[in-house]
């Protein structure tokens, strides 16, 4: 159901991985009970189906712990992360905040990211896109390199949390689209940020494209909640054009 091109979506794996990292730090004795940051390195597409995941505490500590896990599926290592555990508050006490608030056309507006009929990760999370960051759709193409829209738990528990964000770092269409890339755009690197929990049902997100060279994007993106920054991250990818 977390399906992109037939594949489970790199977001999907980034949360798996979180998860185990998480589990197999409390187990070791860690106070921490959410994954704050984690980086994971893609080395070959898993199947949907079983995986292994093995993980190797690194540092148990008073603010942060530190684990490493990997993703194997028979006999072959798809990708590895490196998580951080630490606290998250629901309202953090902010010094200082560099992120910018953005635009996002009103969801009345938005356009709906269409639904194949084979089992995608539309089906498992609502994502409505801004129409001026969406012309792709219908083969149109923009100068900038970005994407803009909402987007929402679709599978039963509508509640988005500190886990879950990590997978909605990589929900929005790849920031290529307006700019004429078409096909799978493979991640290489994904590093997700997670600074508070989330308190809204539908969050807004802005994903762009850094810079683009030899056809190798670095992309980021920005997730809000009605309150304000709630998750930031960082992608290396291949795009096709």
């Amino acid at each position: 159901m977390f399906n992109v091109v037939e594949h489970p979506n790199g977001g999907y794996l980034h949360a798996v991985l979180a998860s185990g990292a998480l589990a197999a730090g409390v187990a070791a004795g860690a106070s921490q009970l959410d994954v704050t940051a984690i980086t994971t390195n893609y080395m070959a597409a898993p199947k949907p189906g079983p995986v292994e995941i093995r993980t190797q505490v690194r540092k148990i500590g008073r603010s942060a712990s530190f684990v490493h896990a990997e993703m194997h599926q028979d006999g072959v290592l798809n990708c590895e992360a490196l998580a951080t555990l630490g606290f998250l508050e629901d309202s953090p006490k902010i010094r200082y905040e560099g992120s910018q608030p953005f635009d996002v056309a009103p969801r009345s507006e938005c356009v709906r990211a269409p639904m194949p009929d084979a089992p995608n990760l539309l089906r498992v999370v609502d994502v409505e896109l801004d129409p001026a960051y969406s012309k792709w759709w219908h083969g149109e193409t923009t100068d900038w390199a970005e994407v803009r829209g909402w987007i929402r738990l679709a599978d039963g528990d509508m509640n988005w949390n500190a886990w879950s964000l990590h997978f909605a770092s990589d929900v929005l269409p790849p920031s290529v689209f307006p700019i004429g890339s078409s096909g799978w755009v493979p991640t290489l690197q994904l590093t997700s940020y997670v600074r508070r929990k989330p308190q809204s049902e539908w969050l807004k997100v802005r994903q762009w494209s850094q810079v683009i060279a030899d056809n190798v994007i670095d992309e980021r993106c920005d997730i809000f909640d009605d309150e304000g920054l709630v998750a930031t991250a960082s992608q290396l990818a291949i795009a096709r054009f």
